[in-house]
């Protein structure tokens, strides 16, 4: 460690610190009120593949490391298990696979605004689904995550208007319920964090170079990977 702090202090004590903020560009606000936004768009794919992709354009949340709003909630939507989304499209043979979240990398999250986007590779079946006649909002918007799977629920529903009623029924049932399930994530990142394997060290060191730009010093360790605070507000 000696020897590394030598190397690091003859190559890197003659750059000078001016001194100067970190550039911010919050006050570019909505950054996506165009026209081509609010839009479907149809890209057909080399490869034979049919996958739905929804994204929001969210205010900035990096501020809110320590509490990652955006990682809780891809957690519930990317959930797999009885009463998510994925059970119910793959009970209807509609989907294969669905994940949802925040890369936060400088493209999906800076001080202008986050991306925050969900992804449903479908079958033929679900490609098909999606195109039927929208079906009215009450049909799913009473539904709790067990009615996912009462047969009552009308097979008309097309796939994004699933996404988007297990999203609002996020919302309705609001985070104050759930603290259980963010302090199991929480453990379950400080699990990989602290039995993670080695890095490449000149990887390990650039990423460290950029969570100092991002972290508190305190958090340039370990700011980019673990939950710290529970905030139900955020």
């Amino acid at each position: 460690l000696d020897t590394l702090e030598k190397w690091v202090t003859e190559i890197f004590s003659e750059i000078p610190n001016n001194g100067l903020p970190k550039p911010s560009f919050g006050h570019l606000t909505q950054p996506f009120d165009t026209p081509e936004f609010h839009k479907l768009y149809r890209v057909v794919p080399i490869r034979k593949v049919h996958s739905l992709t929804i994204t929001w354009a969210l205010p900035p949340q990096e501020q809110y490391y320590r509490v990652k709003p955006l990682h809780y909630i891809s957690w519930l939507v990317g959930h797999e298990g009885k009463g998510s989304v994925l059970s119910f499209l793959r009970k209807k043979f509609w989907a294969l696979a669905l994940y949802g979240g925040n890369g936060e990398t400088g493209f999906e999250q800076n001080s202008t605004y986050s991306i925050f986007s969900i992804s449903v590779t479908l079958t033929d079946e679900g490609y098909k689904h999606f195109y039927e006649v929208w079906c009215p909002a009450a049909c799913f918007s009473c539904c709790s995550p067990n009615g996912w799977k009462d047969e009552s629920v009308p097979f008309c529903l097309q796939v994004a208007h699933v996404v988007f009623q297990y999203v609002k029924m996020l919302q309705r049932r609001g985070p104050d319920q759930r603290q259980v399930i963010w302090e199991e994530i929480q453990k379950i990142e400080a699990n990989e964090f602290h039995y993670q394997e080695q890095t490449d060290p000149v990887d390990y060191v650039e990423n460290l170079c950029e969570n100092m730009q991002l972290f508190q010093k305190e958090d340039f360790l370990t700011g980019d990977q673990l939950l710290f605070e529970y905030k139900p507000e955020v």
